[in-house]
């Protein structure tokens, strides 16, 4: 299996080779699905929570006595039933992560590559150098390589020109072989990597 190459202004630049293992159909699935699951959990930030009757501020006063006025007995201002007092069951903070070892995450990875490279949505620059943040010049870039919708960019590493300019564009994501999950591979339409870039997740897979 090869991915085309190109550069910046779009003009072909060869192929390159793919060189993990690739993902046979039918397997992998499920770590997809778990790996996903788990992202999205971790998202969580869990931190709603409501007040116990006995978190409820005020005084632990019996409210009228037990007998003789003909309401109903009621002990605390803080009884759930009571505006203001204590919630029942209510939410409280909790931890949503869920563990994934490591083996399932990096096959997840394989396995949604996998399917973007077979599905055509993958591209490799030759190199993406910006001489400026301006984010005129990478919208040019965009245009050149006739990219529309979501795109995820991922470099070797952190390149403040790149972030620059890609930071007002909408539906563009900008990432590094070293820091991608799958959950960024699968999201947008397009996956531009840079060649360094995608030695980087090559080498990831190669553990």
């Amino acid at each position: 299996m090869k991915l085309p190459v190109k550069n910046i202004q779009g003009k072909d630049q060869g192929e390159l080779e793919v060189k993990f293992a690739i993902v046979e159909d039918g397997r992998g699935t499920q770590a997809v699905h778990d790996v996903i699951v788990a992202y999205n959990a971790a998202q969580r930030m869990g931190t709603a929570c409501t007040k116990t009757v006995g978190e409820v501020a005020g005084s632990n006063k019996k409210p009228w006595k037990q007998k003789g006025t003909g309401r109903a007995r009621a002990g605390s201002f803080a009884s759930p039933l009571w505006r203001g007092g204590g919630v029942v069951f209510g939410p409280r903070p909790r931890d949503f992560t869920k563990k994934v070892n490591s083996s399932t995450r990096q096959l997840a990875l394989r396995k949604a590559l996998t399917e973007r490279i077979k599905a055509g949505d993958v591209m490799v620059l030759d190199d993406l150098k910006l001489s400026t943040g301006k984010t005129k010049d990478f919208i040019g870039v965009l245009a050149a390589l006739k990219v529309t919708g979501t795109t995820l960019i991922v470099s070797q590493s952190h390149d403040k020109n790149l972030e620059l300019a890609s930071r007002n564009v909408s539906d563009v994501e900008v990432t590094t072989g070293d820091d991608l999950n799958t959950y960024q591979l699968l999201r947008p339409s397009k996956v531009v990597f840079t060649r360094a870039g995608y030695e980087a997740v090559e080498k990831r897979l190669a553990k």
